[in-house]
């Protein structure tokens, strides 16, 4: 059994800012990972991503972004910020350490139980696994008749394998558009993005002023306020795309995202669907016995291919479910420098999807963990 006075759980952003802050305060953190690199998911992801907030702010404690990065950072110089950032602050990482359950060890202390049998042990506990830490499967009825290729986003990397074919992208959030226009760009034969609930829209900057720092200017207003000032920008900055079957969304944009669904960043989608390189259709409802596809407004298509951009979940029930922290979404029921009264000493932090920019509440809640932590 190890020992340690701070243990983080995931090298991702989340938690390497963690440990990167309290090693400023002085104080020992041990970060288990349970890939072999850091920033694992960031290596997982399609290559074509780039962060959605400006290098600016997108930088964690005490390391700015390198400037040859570029405005709008792609994913291969993340994973490179990341390996750089690491090495920066020295930070005690352990890779290929799956951890199995966070579990109380007697007053004040805490157990991380893996699963090679290996435990340690600490006062405190930061748990970082991710936003995006288990991919949900598609649930369609009849799916298994399906006799084309089922893909879920997470195993997407490129539009090689696709090109010349048919393909269906299920789900038309900012990950399912992005491969959408992937697709296109790499020679796929026939792209339609079936959406569910139209997404509101928001171009990634306009006249060189981030649609992040207006999230970052807004985020405290109230939502009816901002859902007004989101429609009247809509209006002027997005085209209605209406009659290429992409509607204005009904709801407001900040209370779509208070209800956990971030706005969708214009990478290329508005040109591609009125270009009709991508095709707006209806939800996927469900499989024919012959593998058809059936959409929500009776139509039947044959892709060749469908990718399944449904979506992940937190995945934090394993580790800490039994603890009374989560609520019935699976989140952490205190988030940041707070600690649950039943849970004292057992952080969280990277599990909300804020409109400010992921990186950017990273960075601010881990100095505010790491003052919490080295008060107390």
């Amino acid at each position: 059994m190890s020992t340690s006075p701070v243990l983080v759980i995931g090298a991702g952003p989340a938690g390497l800012a963690v440990a990167a802050a309290l090693g400023r305060r002085g104080v020992q953190a041990v970060v288990l990972e349970r890939a072999d690199d850091v920033g694992a998911s960031w290596r997982r992801h399609y290559e074509r991503l780039h962060l959605h907030t400006t290098r600016r702010w997108s930088g964690l404690p005490g390391l700015p972004i390198p400037q040859r990065f570029g405005r709008w950072v792609a994913r291969a110089d993340v994973v490179s910020y990341l390996e750089m950032y690491a090495s920066h602050h020295r930070i005690d990482v352990r890779t290929g350490v799956q951890v199995k359950r966070v579990a109380r060890a007697g007053y004040g202390r805490w157990v991380v139980e893996t699963e090679s049998g290996e435990s340690f042990t600490g006062s405190t506990v930061v748990v970082a696994t991710g936003y995006n830490h288990t991919p949900v499967p598609p649930q369609w009825p009849g799916v298994e008749a399906f006799p084309g290729e089922l893909v879920h986003a997470s195993a997407y990397r490129n539009p090689g394998p696709y090109r010349g074919k048919d393909v269906l992208v299920v789900g038309a959030g900012n990950t399912g558009s992005e491969i959408a226009v992937d697709l296109t760009e790499g020679g796929a034969a026939r792209v339609r993005l079936a959406i569910r609930t139209a997404p509101h829209i928001v171009r990634r900057s306009n006249l060189g002023w981030p649609a992040q720092g207006t999230g970052i200017l807004v985020r405290h207003l109230p939502v009816p306020v901002v859902d007004r000032i989101a429609a009247v920008v809509a209006r002027v900055e997005v085209p209605d795309l209406s009659a290429h079957g992409l509607p204005r969304p009904t709801t407001g944009l900040y209370s779509r995202v208070k209800q956990g669904s971030v706005p969708l960043q214009d990478v290329g989608l508005i040109a591609a669907v009125q270009a009709g390189d991508v095709e707006p259709v209806a939800a996927l409802q469900s499989f024919d016995d012959d593998g058809t596809v059936v959409l929500a407004d009776g139509s039947r298509i044959t892709p060749d291919v469908v990718i399944a951009a449904t979506g992940y979940r937190r995945g934090l029930e394993p580790l800490v479910g039994d603890l009374d922290v989560l609520d019935e979404r699976g989140l952490p029921r205190v988030h940041g420098p707070r600690t649950s009264r039943s849970a004292p000493g057992l952080y969280f932090t990277g599990y909300t999807n804020p409109i400010s920019g992921m990186f950017r509440e990273l960075r601010i809640d881990a100095e505010r963990i790491a003052r919490a932590i080295s008060r107390a």
